[in-house]
């Protein structure tokens, strides 16, 4: 075989070899984004079964502030009922939203802040919504080195040809961004 044949197959070996280890690389990227959202859905699942608990504690001291607890109740339903990552994200910041509602509702009630249940619920919640802003920081960084491998050259080519599609980021909407506004009147 002459020396040109050599070539042509070392050539093809290597652009065989660059497509696996590509492909390889941008399943691993895949599956290390989808375990970070699991990560993080673990999360706001604790955090929607502690709510409950936290709105029967505020409901014994704060009657009168039935709104609030309304919302909360219909933020984590949302939540709970949400079928898709992107719906499990917008409805997220909504019951966080909600949750810190509910948090400076209860500065009104000093016997309400003092109640051992409600300062273990508080607590709980606390590191929770912690844990969800940590976690949610690692699966950003994560769809970021995914989404640049699906979008770069060469790489794309073998993102499209695999079928791999960008990912979206755990973003906070502008509403959640506002400071909850509480009325006692």
């Amino acid at each position: 075989m002459p020396i040109w044949g050599w070539i042509i197959i070392g050539v093809v070996v290597l652009v065989v070899i660059w497509f696996l280890a590509t492909y390889n690389s941008l399943v691993g990227l895949r599956n290390r984004k989808d375990d970070q959202w699991s990560q993080i859905d673990v999360q706001l699942k604790r955090r929607a079964d502690l709510i409950p608990n936290l709105v029967e504690t505020v409901k014994g001291y704060a009657k009168h502030e039935k709104g609030t607890l309304e919302d909360v109740v219909k933020a984590r339903n949302n939540f709970v009922n949400a079928k898709t990552p992107e719906d499990e994200m917008n409805t997220s910041g909504e019951l966080t939203k909600a949750i810190g509602k509910l948090f400076a509702l209860s500065e009104s009630y000093p016997d309400l802040k003092a109640n051992e249940n409600f300062l273990s619920l508080q607590n709980d919640l606390k590191e929770t919504e912690d844990k969800i802003s940590m976690m949610r920081q690692f699966y950003n960084d994560t769809v970021l080195t995914y989404n640049n491998k699906v979008q770069m050259v060469p790489s794309n080519i073998v993102a499209n040809i695999g079928g791999f599609t960008k990912a979206p980021y755990f973003e906070v909407s502008e509403g959640d961004k506002e400071l909850p506004k509480v009325s006692f009147e």
